[in-house]
């Protein structure tokens, strides 16, 4: 199994709209990669590893598959729609990573 890590950095100043994205914006992820996208979870940041500090991301998500190629087939038709979505909820650009899940 894969994990894709999409995460927005917390810039000072940044939109970003929780709930947009949450309610909105990962269910069409979701709808259109349909079973390439076996289930995602959706984080809002809170605060830095130090008591007091801001957190390093103000929102991501993991994207679950069961493979890159799952992943590849299930996003790759949808691409500009999805990134096309991106502008109704933040204009911070969004940094990407693909894991393998090790334990979980």
């Amino acid at each position: 199994m894969i994990k894709v890590s999409v995460m927005y950095p917390n810039t000072p100043g940044a939109r970003f709209n929780h709930e947009y994205y949450r309610d909105n914006h990962m269910p069409l992820v979701k709808a259109r990669m349909g079973e390439s996208c076996k289930f995602y979870t959706v984080d809002k940041g809170l605060s830095g590893g130090a008591p007091g500090t801001p957190p390093t991301y103000i929102g991501m998500c993991h994207i679950f598959s069961d493979s890159v190629e799952s992943f590849q087939a299930g996003f790759g038709p949808h691409v500009a729609e999805i990134l096309g979505d991106i502008p109704n909820y933040t204009d911070l650009a969004p940094v990407m990573q693909i894991s393998e899940v090790i334990v979980g």
